[in-house]
């Protein structure tokens, strides 16, 4: 009798609850990363594994994305590729070129310029690699985490060259030399 009522009772739970979903937080990242398009444009190669016929190979560059028409701002843009695509760097390290790529944001790889020119040596940096055309060449003060993003060579769009506007001469000083009395 006791497990009848029993089964009556579980058999009514399931019944009312076939009609509600089941809501849950997921506790890992979802996969694969949604990618958005993005128009970047190379600054300087932080690094660069050599190509391997193993697996994948990767180069880190300082790139500028594009927020808005004419507004740019500093990421850290990780390039995956195999060994028989075409390296970024090799499609045109030129600031006047302007790549567009799908990437997905990684929060997990953000870094500063002297966490990207660090090496496993103690206090050995190396050097950026600037592209050609790029318009300031003083990195190595930044001390703000750039946002990482990383893409591939099966998400890489395409590319334009873009070539930059020139520059606005600068404004006419304010202040006035005082007279001698």
């Amino acid at each position: 009798m006791n497990w009848t009522r029993a089964l009556l009772f579980l058999t009514a739970v399931c019944i009312g609850c076939l009609g509600t979903k089941a809501e849950a937080q997921l506790r890992w990242p979802e996969y694969p990363p949604k990618t958005t398009p993005m128009r970047v444009r190379l600054v300087a190669l932080a690094w660069a594994l050599p190509p391997t016929s193993y697996g994948a190979s990767y180069e880190v560059f300082v790139a500028e994305t594009e927020i808005d028409q004419g507004e740019w701002r500093l990421i850290k843009l990780v390039f995956r590729f195999l060994s028989f695509q075409p390296r970024l760097s090799e499609t045109g390290f030129d600031y006047s070129v302007v790549h567009e790529v799908g990437a997905s944001r990684d929060p997990d790889c953000d870094e500063t310029i002297s966490q990207l020119t660090a090496r496993s040596l103690p206090s050995r940096h190396e050097p950026l690699i600037y592209s050609r055309n790029v318009p300031r060449e003083d990195l190595g003060r930044r001390r703000i985490p750039l946002p990482c993003y990383q893409t591939n060579a099966d998400d890489y769009i395409k590319s334009s060259v873009e070539p930059l506007a020139p520059l606005a001469p600068a404004p006419e000083p304010t202040l006035k030399p005082r007279a001698k009395r």
